[in-house]
């Protein structure tokens, strides 16, 4: 190719010489057998020599831009004078003219000739490729950039731009026109493209969203890429994917929790989070910080949890006044919990202990119904005993109507917190219950997120598997408005919308990474998505409420109340006297059979095929 341009370049300097006598009208002398002989080859090597030197026959065609021009330019302008000194040594006359329009003719055919090489070559990779027509969202710097890189790609090939600026719908940027996105899936279908890259920047987080809810609603591929400087200075390949965050799989707007109830509830206050160094409690001690306590006062039986809260929040504590202070215990240690509470005069107590892993729960039940539902017991009764104002207990949506033992264990420790509240009238005892948090440990958040950038497969257990979910954000806002609006006894749900099949969660993250998802028995895709079957005690679908006759409203139209059945005292009295048998004999049998007596619409776990039956009927 490079001897290719040096030829073409040292033609051009010939068609220039002649294209200038000729508008002359002295091509008869240039042409005459003497004058020819000697300026022809003369300033053929010449000029053949100075292309070569200044290296215009490097230029790449693939990459040609204004800098490239600008040097055909400085060739131009070289050439001139070695065009005057030849012409004069044959005694041609009026070369100032002459000169000026060979430097034109030169330039404007070697920009012409590159520009013409670049629209065959392009013509003729596109007509014989397989490359895929992808459209650009965004035609700003980004997407420009993005358009440079996929033109030597051999997998992609840009057609389309679309962008929602006025200025530049309508105008074409390196031969892609730019389209609005009103017309969208006509313009999709016409160029025949199926995958849509966003190049929009991070700022532009909601246009983001709501131009990939529009491109969904289509159905096409979406891949979401960084922006370009941020690839350049990222991690090589790795930065052509991104992690996706919670907020692009959550399926419907983040719920607006922002209260003046919350920071008038808890300024001033001493408040105690159990569970402090798990995902909820953390998120939660972060939270409460912003409402200005008095204390915030950290319990965790995880060293290393405890230790990580702490280091994180104690200087922003000190800079807002806070009292802050880490307590090392286990809350199924009664007179560990009275201490702290006496000590630090706790006034409000929110309790996530808890083991929440279904299957270690499953597999270890005795161990979760000590840490669930008899830590609950013991902080619910020391919280009564020091006459604390308000007590939150997080829970869950598996309590309803569980298959498992760890939501059998949370709806035990709703009957203990009722029971208490029964007990205490002139307290506030209520409890919340979500859905899976994204982001929190164990969720599919990062489960997906590893496995993703491990190169997959992502793995789901069950085709039809749908669970409500909620941000982290979303789920300590939550509690702190179940505290704000205690009545008593009363258990809060967030309205969350639809449950969200499980599967296509991974196919979003998974596109939403900047992969494919890889067809069973096909070459074609980035990630395997596996089905692995159901896990011990896991169900098809969760349900927030056991009634949902009994709803009531609360201030905040998203946040509902709901006044569930309970045991009397008697029954709970009965429920956990045989429950601690069951512990200290180590009676695993036992303790399920205690659960399946106590706990309402407990079921245990039966063939899939039994289970989903049941379920559809619900």
């Amino acid at each position: 190719m490079r001897r290719i341009m040096v030829v073409s370049d040292t033609l051009l300097i010939i068609i220039a010489v002649v294209l200038t006598f000729g508008l002359q009208g002295e091509l008869a002398t240039l042409l005459a057998p003497p004058f020819a002989a000697v300026f022809f080859p003369e300033i053929a090597f010449m000029g053949a020599t100075l292309v070569m030197l200044l290296r215009l026959h490097r230029i790449k065609l693939v990459m040609f831009n204004s800098k490239d021009v600008s040097k055909i330019a400085i060739a131009a302008c070289c050439l001139c004078p070695i065009f005057f000194v030849c012409a004069i040594q044959q005694g041609a006359t009026g070369l100032f003219a002459k000169t000026v329009i060979f430097g034109g003719a030169f330039f404007a055919g070697s920009v012409g000739v590159r520009v013409a090489a670049i629209a065959v070559l392009s013509h003729v990779r596109d007509s014989t490729s397989n490359r895929q027509p992808v459209a650009i969202y965004g035609a700003g710097g980004s997407g420009i950039q993005l358009a440079s890189a996929l033109r030597q790609s051999h997998l992609m090939r840009p057609v389309l731009f679309f962008d929602d600026n006025l200025h530049l719908q309508g105008m074409a940027i390196g031969g892609i026109p730019v389209f609005s996105q009103k017309r969208m899936k006509a313009n999709l279908a016409h160029h025949k493209v199926e995958m849509v890259l966003i190049a929009l920047p991070e700022s532009a987080k909601e246009r983001r969203a709501a131009v990939i809810e529009q491109l969904e609603r289509i159905g096409v591929k979406v891949r979401v890429l960084p922006p370009f400087v941020d690839m350049m200075a990222g991690r090589g390949n790795e930065a052509l994917f991104r992690t996706v965050g919670a907020a692009e799989i959550l399926g419907r707007d983040a719920v607006d929790l922002e209260t003046p109830e919350i920071a008038k509830t808890y300024a001033g206050r001493v408040v105690m989070v159990t569970g402090a160094g798990g995902s909820i409690g953390s998120e939660l001690c972060r939270q409460i910080l912003n409402c200005r306590p008095a204390k915030i006062v950290l319990f965790d039986q995880s060293e290393f949890n405890l230790y990580q809260i702490d280091f994180e929040l104690r200087e922003l504590a000190a800079q807002r006044n806070v009292q802050f202070t880490a307590r090392l215990g286990s809350v199924t240690d009664p007179v560990r919990v009275r201490h702290i509470l006496a000590e630090e005069n706790v006034e409000i107590i929110f309790h996530a202990a808890a083991y929440k892993h279904v299957p270690i729960v499953e597999e270890n039940e005795l161990e979760g119904a000590k840490n669930n539902v008899i830590g609950t017991k013991v902080v619910a009764e020391a919280a009564a005993e020091a006459k604390i104002e308000r007590f939150i207990l997080v829970s869950t949506d598996k309590a309803v109507r569980p298959t498992n033992i760890m939501g059998a264990t949370k709806r035990m420790a709703e009957l203990v917190v009722q029971d208490q509240q029964s007990r205490e009238p002139d307290m506030k005892f209520s409890m919340v219950r979500f859905g899976n948090v994204l982001g929190s440990s164990g969720s599919v958040l990062p489960l997906f997120q590893t496995q993703i950038e491990a190169g997959g497969p992502v793995t789901v257990t069950h085709q039809e598997v749908s669970r409500f979910f909620m941000t982290i954000s979303e789920a300590a806002r939550l509690v702190l408005l179940a505290g704000a609006y205690a009545e008593g006894g009363d258990v809060f749900v967030l309205d969350m919308g639809k449950p969200q099949k499980i599967m296509d969660i991974a196919h979003r993250m998974i596109e939403l990474s900047g992969r494919m998802v890889k067809k069973p028995g096909s070459c074609v895709g980035d990630i395997e998505i596996v089905v692995t079957g159901l896990r011990p005690g896991e169900k098809l679908y969760e349900e927030l409420l056991l009634d949902h006759g009994n709803l009531c409203a609360t201030p905040n139209p998203k946040i509902l109340r709901a006044e569930e059945a309970m045991l009397g005292p008697s029954e709970v009295a009965g429920m956990l006297r045989e429950l601690n048998v069951a512990i200290k004999t180590a009676n695993a049998a036992h303790m399920r059979k205690v659960v399946r007596e106590r706990v309402d619409g407990y079921h245990e776990p039966q063939c899939l095929e039994e289970q989903q039956y049941q379920e559809d009927e619900i």
